[in-house]
């Protein structure tokens, strides 16, 4: 035990919180926990599933743990019993992470000669999906009431945003010139990721509200400001900003729900998809260079898929043919 309390010690004098410490010793009593039940199991040929053993037990066994016998199979072995037991991925690479760590201490405390956890694999984590709005919800917070030039603009931001599908770091990155130079003609030009410009769709609600901010902004933007979306000093807005404008009009809207820009570009994108079944063009229309980004960041209606299926497809339609 005296190796662990002289590890959380040297995660303390390295200004880790109280917090990370305590889990991580929660997780090192865990694996010790688990490690002699099985040892236990094994000298009394019993199950695989493994005793609890408490706090006062452990501090009396670890001064006779031997950390050298550890091997790369103890590690797979805890790792699988705890997704076994219904552990979330992300909490078992916590505690993987955590032996890892304090094996690496033992290390160069000279009481280990190699990391039985270093090549041992946490369990996949899955990737969630973006929260996206349905189309009730996405008018409902476009039409609200509009007093005031802030009102204004933001109504232009959230507008693009939902209508060209832009990242929040294109939508305040946006200038003049020559951002907005097709915007009659239904595009823009935004700097995306990788600092590649990329032309981006706008519709006609959007095009509306654009030019009615623009007549807006001039009275507030200093003269040499390049940037589209300005703040009361007259200078680009930060995407901070954007979100706090974001969460006064959510409020605003009543809606019940956590508000992102990246919610809108996501509602942009399955919208558009729910309605076309077009994953390539979705793909163009948010900028993505992959088509598997585009598959992580939409989600398709299975019913409007076998729709498209049974009016396109050239063997779903019945002929009625015997």
């Amino acid at each position: 035990m005296q190796q662990i309390k002289r590890f959380l010690d040297q995660m303390q004098a390295h200004n880790k919180s109280a917090h990370t410490r305590s889990n991580y010793q929660r997780d090192l009593l865990t694996f010790v926990s688990f490690y002699l039940s099985v040892q236990a199991q094994s000298a009394t040929d019993k199950s695989d599933e493994h005793q609890a053993w408490s706090f006062d037990e452990l501090w009396q066994q670890m001064p006779t743990m031997n950390w050298n016998e550890l091997t790369s199979k103890d590690i797979k072995r805890f790792v699988m019993q705890r997704v076994k037991i219904g552990i979330s991925a992300s909490s078992v690479a916590r505690q993987l992470s955590a032996l890892r760590s304090f094996f690496q201490f033992l290390l160069t405390e000279g009481l280990m000669q190699h990391n039985p956890a270093k090549t041992v694999k946490a369990p996949k984590q899955p990737k969630p999906l973006p929260k996206s709005l349905d189309v009730d919800q996405t008018r409902q917070l476009l039409e609200q009431p509009i007093e005031g030039w802030q009102a204004i603009r933001d109504q232009a931001m959230f507008e693009l945003l939902y209508s060209a599908g832009l990242r929040v770091a294109e939508l305040v990155s946006l200038d003049l010139s020559p951002g907005l130079d097709g915007l009659s003609a239904g595009t823009i030009k935004v700097l995306g990721k990788g600092n590649k410009q990329r032309v981006a769709l706008v519709g006609q609600q959007a095009q509306s509200a654009m030019q009615a901010w623009l007549l807006a902004r001039a009275e507030w933007a200093k003269s040499d400001e390049p940037a589209v979306f300005i703040n009361q000093k007259g200078q680009r807005l930060s995407t901070r900003s954007v979100q706090l404008r974001l969460d006064k009009r959510t409020r605003e809207a009543g809606l019940a729900t956590k508000m992102s820009p990246h919610r809108l570009r996501h509602a942009c994108a399955t919208h558009v998809l729910e309605s076309s079944g077009d994953l390539r063009a979705v793909q163009e229309l948010l900028g993505h260079a992959n088509l598997s980004t585009t598959q992580i960041y939409t989600k398709l209606d299975m019913q409007h898929l076998a729709q498209v299926y049974d009016q396109a497809h050239p063997r779903a339609r019945k002929t009625g043919k015997k």
